[in-house]
């Protein structure tokens, strides 16, 4: 999946521009996206307000990582790397803006294609397409804060979606609680601090949203689970830093 950068300076916008408006139907609508989310409550929904919370200052930085697309120079220092990401970028928020469409109608199963593939799709891009951050680039930092806390994001959505998809008002399984731990284990120790932040933050977002909707224990575990993200996260940064710092820098005010 490739792009020139003369398509993805109108490719990027257009979709921010289709999911931000999707997003506002989803919250203006009757019913809206919370109410949706109140009716089908599973052992991975978490507290709603968490994903408002993260939408909004990531909103910020799609905004930012936009505009330097938009007056990038294809010889500038990884332009290549924001062009890469911005059909990925694109399909992202495509999929989240029919996401939408299907949820307010309470079509779960069908909402849940459209996380399943937005969510591989970012997950793939940071594990094998997108090149270490260089702190000097400011193109490089925003690609990787906008890439990984899409597919950060996306994490909690294909747990949240698929199981109000498929398990509502169920109990997790042993099997879940193990997996959940694993999983989260395995993806925290190949985590920098920017995606295993997003996964610290899931979890919590779970341990809190399964606190309020009355499964206390399975709670607890998830806040036991966000603690021992937080600490093989930051032990495996703190031995091996993520970040490449440029022999010359390139930074440029926005």
């Amino acid at each position: 999946m490739g792009a020139e950068l003369s398509t993805a300076r109108w490719l990027a916008p257009t979709s921010f521009v289709i999911d931000f408006a999707a997003q506002t139907y989803g919250m203006l609508s009757s019913p809206n996206m919370k109410d949706i989310h109140d009716a089908n409550i599973s052992f991975f929904s978490p507290q709603p307000y968490f994903i408002a919370g993260f939408f909004f200052p990531q909103q910020l930085f799609q905004l930012a990582w936009l505009w330097r697309l938009y007056k990038a120079e294809a010889s500038q220092k990884d332009v290549s790397s924001m062009v890469d990401f911005a059909p990925f970028y694109a399909l992202g928020n495509f999929c989240i803006a029919t996401w939408m469409i299907f949820w307010n109608n309470n079509n779960l199963k069908v909402s849940n294609v459209f996380v399943v593939i937005n969510s591989v799709a970012q997950l793939y891009y940071i594990s094998r397409r997108l090149p270490p951050m260089d702190t000097s680039s400011t193109n490089s930092v925003l690609t990787h804060i906008v890439s990984k806390t899409f597919a950060g994001i996306g994490v909690l959505d294909l747990l949240h979606n698929f199981s109000v998809a498929y398990f509502v008002n169920t109990q997790p399984s042993t099997v879940v609680k193990v997996a959940t731990g694993i999983g989260f284990g395995l993806l925290s120790a190949t985590s920098d601090w920017i995606f295993g932040g997003c996964l610290v933050y899931d979890l919590v977002a779970l341990a809190v949203g399964q606190s309020v909707y009355g499964n206390v224990g399975w709670s607890r575990l998830l806040g036991i689970y966000a603690g021992g993200a937080t600490a093989i996260v930051g032990m495996r940064n703190f031995f091996s830093p993520p970040y490449n710092k440029g022999l010359r820098g390139d930074y440029q005010s926005l």
